[in-house]
């Protein structure tokens, strides 16, 4: 019995998956857009919606996308090439201390979002369930289902993530489809494009900024997915499909039902169009697929941290514990804290996707346990990154000095990315190649 539930949890946390257990780019495609279909990237959309005409709103989301989808390649690529979790990955250019500062940023990060995330479902269900059902659950009751739930995916790993994936994500693509098809019934579709704001207005900048910072941690922790890629090239395909292809339908389709309804909640557009029932599935299920990602790289950094505790332990703990602090409301204190967290994450992908470019042959799981307690230069290029984070992110989150791209974590991310690549060609001792690992062998 222990061993069928080993193997069942089993997940490589701390190991190179298997090539025989690795995904082609369709698999992985439904896995990134689980993640990504959420109600936050519906408000989205229908903020841009709101906020813009429909050929702006649209020039922004595919600007955004690419971008991001670009951020996600670049890091997936050494996921699959590797076969290892983001903070496994970090080690090889932040060295082992430098790793479990990643593992440990990350892990409470999106440990803390999850909570957040899962009072949110919690609040929006038990309003669903109000106006269609007149059923009155106790929202606390909901937030303890919804834990559940997630807790369970999570619990078993990449396995039941992809399984639940490619259950839910083609019916969360009809239901936002045949919502449109509805909403295009009473309106012609130049009468939609041409109906006005219904809130302040949003410029092109700004709403790439938007698109890009959404998801941008996200892209980053991509060899939490690509390290089940077959290959670097199904790893490339699947972030775009997930962030170019996906992230624009959903967003693009969001805005059209904002203007024809002048709504910007898709759980309101769905009662609005009298699909009360489609309203409670998609929210249920897109809550679902984003929020046990959000579960499960926080296990993975905390698999690194706690390397003697199998994750399975861990995700249930952390889910646990998770799911009471969102139903004690908890996590309203901490949204500053998290959002300060968040920032720390994107210059780690421009660290180690730059360093990999420069030192592909150090990127081996032999190599792994060779690597020195700390690489400087490295950490340093971290810090300075992610002071331009700060320096670039408005207030109150942070000091608004000046902007760059617009978009503070692409400005991380960019920033830590072209210093590496600089330092690993100008200084020597930056440089982690293979030298580094064979001096520590013979120490």
């Amino acid at each position: 019995m222990e061993n069928n539930t080993n193997k069942m949890v089993q997940d490589y946390e701390l190991q190179p998956v298997p090539m025989d257990h690795r995904k082609g780019w369709g698999k992985l495609s439904v896995v990134w857009l689980g993640g990504i279909v959420a109600l936050s990237a519906t408000a989205l959309g229908g903020a841009l919606g709101a906020g813009m005409s429909m050929s702006s709103a649209v020039i922004a989301t595919f600007i955004g996308c690419f971008l991001l989808a670009i951020l996600s390649s670049l890091c997936s690529i050494v996921g699959a090439k590797t076969g290892l979790s983001t903070p496994l990955v970090s080690m090889f250019a932040l060295g082992r201390y430098g790793s479990y500062a990643v593992s440990s940023i990350i892990a409470i990060s999106l440990f803390g979002w999850f909570g957040v995330q899962l009072d949110l479902f919690g609040a929006s269900l038990h309003s669903v369930l109000m106006n269609v059902f007149q059923i009155d659950i106790n929202q606390k009751v909901l937030v303890v289902i919804g834990g559940i739930l997630m807790t369970t995916t999570a619990f078993i790993g990449y396995k039941a993530i992809e399984k639940l994936s490619v259950f839910a994500v083609p019916l969360l693509g009809i239901l936002l489809v045949a919502s449109l098809i509805r909403v295009l019934k009473g309106s012609s579709f130049s009468e939609v494009m041409a109906a006005p704001l219904t809130s302040d207005p949003i410029t092109i900048g700004v709403a790439i900024s938007l698109i890009i910072g959404s998801l941008a941690a996200g892209a980053i922790i991509g060899p939490d997915i690509s390290r089940y890629a077959k290959t670097p090239k199904d790893a490339v395909i699947s972030s775009f499909v997930g962030f170019f292809g996906g992230f624009s339908i959903v967003l693009i389709i969001a805005a059209i039902l904002a203007k024809a309804t002048s709504q910007v909640d898709i759980v309101a557009i769905m009662l609005g169009l009298g699909w009360g029932t489609a309203a409670m599935l998609i929210l249920i299920l897109a809550q679902w697929t984003t929020n046990d990602n959000n579960l499960y790289s926080s296990s993975l950094g905390f698999s690194v941290i706690f390397n003697n505790t199998p994750k399975y332990k861990l995700t249930i703990a952390a889910g646990f514990i998770g799911t009471m602090m969102a139903v004690g409301g908890i996590y309203t204190n901490f949204i500053p804290f998290l959002s300060f967290l968040s920032a720390l994450i994107p210059p780690i992908g421009g660290v180690y996707a730059a360093d990999y470019l420069s030192n592909r042959e150090k990127y081996s799981f032999a190599n792994l346990k060779n690597q020195p307690t700390i690489y400087p230069v490295s950490i340093l290029i971290w810090g300075l990154a992610t002071l331009v984070a700060f320096t670039t992110s408005p207030a109150p989150n942070g000091f608004g000095l000046f902007t760059l791209t617009g978009a503070s974590g692409f400005d991380a991310f960019l920033v830590a990315f072209v210093l590496q690549l600089v330092a690993t060609k100008l200084l020597p001792n930056s440089k982690t190649s293979n030298h580094a690992i064979k001096k520590e062998i013979i120490k």
